[in-house]
């Protein structure tokens, strides 16, 4: 398996788990019906078909990614769900949007500006140049999780590996972090900016859906974390999230486990 069908994996296996919030977070913008939006780092297409159904039959989302096997998956989706006419799909570059000036009503981006390796501020630049005056740029991301619920010392150790902090790195500028976004929507010269977290959470018993979704994010969120562990805290951490173990803390009857997301939202005013 490749990494892009691997991580094209993950997108469908764990979508059932943030649906809810992406959903909840979309109702929330109050999108105006009949516009036009784009969806930068549209991956598989999810979130360009809920921002489509807000807008309603008489709007549009266009998406765009680089990789050609996520689009033609986001294709693939955009058919089964009825809404291939409302939905477009294209390959671009996230720092050289092949649109003209003031196209869309408002542009979206999850889990992608400001939460990948590289300068935002570029990125940010970009999207607000497409926005037609008076329209927004908004930016959503995972910001946070608790998943090891009785365990908040194994998990803050966790958090505090390569993969636990990943994509950002050590020694990344503090301006970069995706919490800083502000900071760029300002630079970028958006106005009116806000921020906002949301938040979900899963609890015992739990559905053989929403079970497979946390056995891969448990596998996703500390990968290769071994070297990076004290023999202790690692022989704890396969005890509690290897999938063979009898102590798993999926089993556990009284889990629970809750995760945010952050967003930020500008006016392109010009």
């Amino acid at each position: 398996m490749t990494n892009t069908d691997s991580y094209m994996r993950e997108l469908v296996v764990t979508n059932p788990l943030g649906e809810p919030t992406y959903r909840l977070v979309i109702h929330t913008l109050r999108l105006p019906q009949g516009s036009r939006g784009l969806d930068a780092g549209c991956g598989i297409g999810y979130h360009a078909l809920l921002l489509a159904e807000a807008v309603g039959p008489a709007g549009h989302v266009t998406g765009i990614d680089l990789s050609p096997e996520f689009l033609a998956k986001a294709r693939e989706n955009a058919k089964k769900a009825g809404m291939a006419e409302q939905v477009f799909f294209q390959e671009a570059d996230m720092y050289n949007h092949p649109f003209e000036d003031n196209t869309f009503d408002g542009v979206w981006s999850a889990n992608c500006v400001g939460y990948a390796p590289g300068e935002p501020l570029p990125q940010i630049k970009e999207l607000a140049r497409v926005v037609k005056p008076g329209g927004s740029v908004i930016i959503l991301a995972w910001s946070s999780q608790q998943l090891l619920s009785g365990y908040p010392l194994l998990e803050a150790r966790l958090n505090a590996t390569s993969s636990g902090i990943a994509p950002f790195v050590e020694g990344m500028r503090p301006e970069l972090h995706f919490s800083r976004m502000l900071g760029g929507f300002r630079k970028a010269g958006l106005e009116r900016t806000s921020a906002q977290t949301f938040a979900g959470s899963v609890h015992a018993p739990l559905s053989d859906e929403i079970r497979n979704v946390m056995m891969a994010l448990l596998e996703m969120r500390w990968a290769d974390v071994q070297a990076e562990l004290s023999h202790k805290d690692w022989i704890e951490f396969q005890r509690l999230c290897l999938p063979d173990s009898p102590d798993r803390i999926l089993n556990n009857p009284d889990y629970y486990a809750f995760f945010t997301y952050s967003l930020f939202r500008g006016r392109v005013t010009r």
